[in-house]
């Protein structure tokens, strides 16, 4: 997140980091269905309040149920107990305070703190610069930095490997070095 502006609850977007998503409707009493961005899914659950993006900007939800269904989760939001109330609700993005995140281990990183930092490849005795990391992707296998910008203004794709491509993140210089041949 890189707005500063206080939404509509007061709170400063800034403090937010986006964890999820609501996605859909389920059932006709206004439950949700929701895509969570956190490992393991449901540890989105566990979070004491939740911001929803709003026109405004972001806004305070309060959660009453919550639990895995299926391959996913579903929530309910108190008040909301009609399926077409529920449906304005889809298509949101969900926040929480960066306070309410549990803290790391050494070397560990939230996407959030990834993201917009500098890449630089030490390669071939030269640094590189690649740009800047505009998202990361998960894939399965690993996760991927998407780094855009740079000497050649492409975008590349490197995998999120510590030890093998990822050298070294330092978020006070805002800079990841990577092993990385610029030709790639």
């Amino acid at each position: 997140m890189t707005s500063v502006d206080l939404d509509s609850s007061g709170s400063n977007s800034a403090e937010l980091v986006t964890v999820g998503r609501i996605t859909a409707v389920y059932g006709v009493r206004g439950w949700l269905k929701v895509h969570s961005f956190t490992e393991p899914m449901d540890n989105i659950l566990q979070f004491s309040k939740w911001y929803l993006q709003g026109q405004q900007g972001w806004e305070p939800l309060k959660i009453d149920g919550g639990r895995r269904h299926g391959k996913g989760l579903i929530v309910h939001i108190e008040g909301v107990d009609d399926r077409d109330l529920a449906a304005g609700y889809c298509q949101r993005e969900i926040a929480v305070h960066r306070s309410e995140m549990p803290r790391l281990g050494e070397g560990e990183f939230y996407w959030h703190q990834l993201e917009g930092l500098r890449v630089v490849s030490q390669f071939d005795g030269r640094e590189h610069n690649f740009g800047t990391v505009v998202r990361m992707m998960e894939t399965g296998a690993n996760d991927v930095l998407v780094v855009r910008g740079g000497e050649d203004g492409r975008e590349r794709l490197i995998p999120y490997l510590p030890g093998e491509f990822i050298t070294n993140i330092d978020l006070d210089a805002g800079e990841i070095t990577v092993a990385w041949d610029p030709a790639f």
